[in-house]
């Protein structure tokens, strides 16, 4: 990626000399469709034009700026009227721009590329019908990709957005548009950073809607709703949910931010072959189609999507209303809106288990990436748009969101509510930095912010919390305290707002808490008062309800409880919490992973909540893959299989259990009977009473059935003239990757690594097939090629390629000694290399060498 970032530094000097007033943006996107003009083969990008005009102040006459743009030709630009020649003033990625007025006007005529890789202007052609679409995304910073401009969140402007497209097509944008003349002329936008400008175009099947609030003025809004998706997809798109979840989220928002929403319309359109789950662009919001659901789905799924829809109506206010300064403070909006998402979730829509949810998946992301030798600080410090692309992570979204829920706890949520309508209004279409919301917190709670923030939002690692209790001879509690640690890497203790629930089995056996008492820890040791005398517990739980972010740990007995009866805790968020927990054991090497097998075994078939469920399957699948003793897998493989098939065939017909059991069975089948039984499923010959095995469910069988030998690519293109879509041939593409051949391993690896030629979609298909737990001889002579490869692939593609390449072709399977000592090789030989290629390799080895101490407690527990 040379020449296209940007650093921290030059942002802040160009913001410092330039002010923006506003941005005309012409778009000519007929070339989408049809043979590409003559001239632009041989290997040259398909290009639309862009012709953009752009008013700005200079506080500096006679100073030099720059104009940032990524494109493979410049036409012609002009500087107050005065032409430049493009090829002295523009050298790929920025337009220099010397001797400026104070009033300047820059117009700039290129032609851009549509892109392939999610990045920019993408386009799609849909394989089903031929039809093409076109979808922008941009963040952090790849506007520049379509339009020329001033690159950065802090210079805000209004846009005025044209766009020229085939005369079937309809084009939409931030604003409401009409069609006039051939050209899609939408409204002007409030001032909004560049990165959450937007544009989409061609066929989509378009649905409407409407959303009417009244204030206590007696003033009304009205907002039209609109969502869009492919063609192809409109059979399977259930708006009327999608709908309901958003009015439900714009009265949530609207009774809470005291604020109207500001950007006219809210568009929501579902679009192909996407990076990201989600992007708030104002006024036009973008999610990935695998939204929609083409086969039956667990309740979790709905959950999942009402959750990120929620998410990004947030980011109208955390994030686009008010804008983060510099992408340090990317928390302040994608933290707020994970917090917002989830709590809106559970007081606004159906999903009254959200925080369930939150606790179980989304924080196990935080904890993750928080023990990572990357973890950096909620504020975390961006140099440069490298940096800021690979801070999109779990401490950014969901370590900032617990955080905030611990804030929520430690001072009150009215206090924190009436922090942020205090600081919408007083900053409105600007940019903020952390001290700007601090300000507000404590003017509203009277709490010292300062000291929280240093503790929470400026340092980095995760704390453990674990219970001491100390019984009297009549077995009461005669002292309880929660001891705090922390890694040595990171040895800040923090303060915690915790509760703390005492269980105790009942006489039908069920283990239900019987005491509760919330404490604010602080420092290595604190005791509960509140608890002496109670009653001795079965299982201590520090930090029940989950009001802190902190890492669970039990005593002895607790432990032993658990082991015995976990799938008695009758409270499904204490009963996610435990498992949590259980699962950070297994990580930090504290259980060996065949524990933990074993008590999936046993007790989640009793899991009442499908996310749960959800979560234990990926945590078996890991714990099995990465985590057992090497001579222990097989045994866990048919063990997991085994349990797999017998919950199973007890689930309730038609269930959604009965679905996560089927595809758990489809993600660890090996031997033959089970094979067979998936074949059978496929072709009619098998049943199981309420199982419908249809399309995406059929793709599920066949992964497994192609990656073991038994489906060749006869059986993958028969599937293909079935479901000829878009999403069959991504299915298909990771299937055919999935063989047990050399030769097709070497023709994926190449497909990818040698070649730019695939999507990002089938880059991501193709990966994800090629790397098989059940194949790690035939990968083995891909883990030197990788080290050999991977600068340069982070040099020639673009960022998120080169993410999902250096990411997914890591050789974590080939889990070894030797592995680990080749990754500190290539460290050590690249001290210079970019550091967030680096970055990325130092994650990968890190979940290597965890792997390998968590396969060495395994395997003790074996002798």
């Amino acid at each position: 990626m040379p020449g296209e970032n940007l650093s921290r530094d030059e942002a802040r000097e160009r913001a410092a000399l330039l002010s923006v007033d506003g941005y005309e943006v012409f778009l000519d996107v007929r070339s989408a469709v049809g043979e590409p003009e003559s001239g632009s083969g041989g290997g040259e990008p398909r290009t639309f034009r862009s012709v953009t005009t752009v008013r700005f102040r200079c506080a500096e006459p006679g100073a030099a700026s720059f104009a940032d743009l990524i494109a493979p030709s410049v036409t012609a630009v002009s500087l107050n009227g005065r032409d430049l020649d493009p090829g002295a003033v523009f050298d790929g990625t920025r337009i220099l721009l010397e001797d400026l007025a104070a009033d300047n006007e820059l117009v700039v005529d290129a032609q851009c590329a549509y892109s392939r890789t999610g990045e920019g202007l993408h386009r799609f052609v849909d394989p089903e019908d031929g039809e093409v679409y076109l979808y922008t995304q941009y963040e952090p910073a790849d506007s520049r990709r379509v339009f020329a401009n001033f690159e950065q969140p802090d210079l805000k402007a209004p846009f005025r957005f044209e766009v020229r497209a085939p005369e079937e097509w309809v084009a939409w944008s931030n604003g409401i548009g009409e069609l006039s003349d051939g050209v899609w002329r939408f409204a002007e936008t409030k001032p909004i950073s560049t990165y959450i400008t937007t544009i989409l175009a061609g066929p989509y099947h378009y649905v409407t809607d409407s959303y009417s609030r009244t204030f206590a003025d007696g003033t009304t809004l009205e907002i039209p709703l609109g969502a869009m998706c492919r063609k192809g997809l409109a059979p399977y798109f259930d708006s009327d949910d999608v709908f309901l979840v958003t009015k439900q989220g714009l009265d949530f928002f609207h009774d809470h931010f005291d604020y109207p929403y500001p950007f006219g319309k809210y568009d929501q359109a579902f679009v192909p072959e996407y990076n990201l789950g989600a992007m708030e662009n104002p006024g036009l919001v973008t999610f990935r189609e695998e939204f929609i659901f083409r086969g039956k789905v667990t309740q979790a799924a709905y959950e999942r999507r009402a959750n990120v829809v929620l998410h990004e109506m947030a980011h109208m206010w955390f994030g686009d209303l008010v804008t983060m300064e510099w992408w340090d403070d990317l928390w302040l909006k994608e933290s707020f809106a994970d917090f917002m998402g989830a709590f809106s979730l559970v007081e606004a829509t159906r999903f009254t288990n959200g925080w369930v949810t939150f606790a179980n998946n989304r924080k196990a992301w935080a904890y993750r990436a928080d023990q990572l030798p990357s973890t950096h600080p909620v504020t975390a410090d961006i140099r440069d748009l490298e940096d800021a692309k690979l801070n999109f992570d779990g401490i950014t979204y969901a370590k900032g969101a617990s955080v905030l829920k611990q804030l929520v706890a430690y001072v009150g949520p009215e206090a924190f509510l009436e922090g942020a309508r205090r600081y919408f209004k007083r900053h409105a279409y600007g940019n903020t930095r952390l001290g700007d919301l601090l300000s507000v917190l404590e003017e509203t709670s009277g709490r010292d912010m300062a000291s929280w923030s240093r503790a929470w939002l400026q340092t980095a690692g995760v704390n453990s919390l674990t219970p001491a209790v100390l019984l009297s001879a009549d077995g009461l509690i005669t002292e309880l305290a929660v001891i705090q640690e922390a890694a040595e890497s990171h040895p800040e203790l923090r303060p915690h707002r915790v509760a703390v629930g005492l269980y105790r089995r009942s006489p039908g056996g069920e283990l239900e808490r019987y005491a509760r008492a919330e404490v604010d820890v602080d420092g290595p040791r604190t005791v509960v008062g509140e608890l002496v005398g109670s009653e001795a517990p079965d299982l201590v739980l520090v930090n029940d309800d989950d009001l802190t972010y902190c890492k669970i740990r039990f005593d002895e007995g607790s432990l032993a409880t658990l082991r015995a009866h976990l799938g008695e805790i009758t409270d499904p968020l204490a009963r996610a919490l435990c498992w949590s927990a259980l699962w950070n054991l297994t990580r930090d090497a504290l259980m060996p992973a065949r524990d933990f097998v074993d008590l999936v075994l046993r007790f989640a078939g009793r899991e009442s909540d499908i996310g749960v469920l959800q979560m234990l399957h990926a945590w078996a699948g890991t714990a099995l893959t990465h985590y057992a003793a090497p001579d222990w897998r097989a045994t866990g493989e048919r063990l997991l299989a085994e349990g797999a098939l017998k919950e199973l065939r007890l689930a309730e017909p038609g269930s959604q259990h009965q679905l996560t059991w089927a595809r758990f069975l489809a993600a660890v089948a090996s031997s033959e009977a089970d094979l067979q039984l998936l074949q059978g499923l496929l072709e009619g010959t098998a049943k199981i009473d309420g199982l419908e095995v249809d399309q995406e469910l059929r793709w599920a069988f066949l992964e497994p059935l192609t990656s073991h030998g038994v489906a060749d690519e006869k059986a993958l293109a028969a599937e293909l003239a079935r479901d000829d879509t878009a999403s069959g041939k991504r299915h298909q593409v990771r299937c055919l990757a999935a063989r047990p051949s050399a030769a097709v391993k070497a023709q994926a690896w190449a497909q990818v690594v040698e070649s730019d030629a695939l999507s990002n979609a089938l880059v991501e298909a193709t990966i994800s097939g090629f790397v098989q737990g059940s194949q790690r001889e035939l990968l083995a002579p891909y883990a030197d090629k990788y080290f050999a490869v991977i600068e340069r692939i982070w040099a020639d593609r673009s960022i998120q390629i080169g993410m999902d390449v250096v990411r997914g072709l890591f050789p974590s399977l080939q889990d070894s000694p030797e592995t680990l000592a080749a990754t500190d090789a290539w460290l050590t030989a690249h001290a210079d290399a970019a550091p967030a290629l680096r970055r990325l390799v130092l994650e990968s080895r890190d979940d290597l060498a965890r792997a390998l101490r968590a396969q060495a407690c395994d395997g003790a527990a074996a002798r």
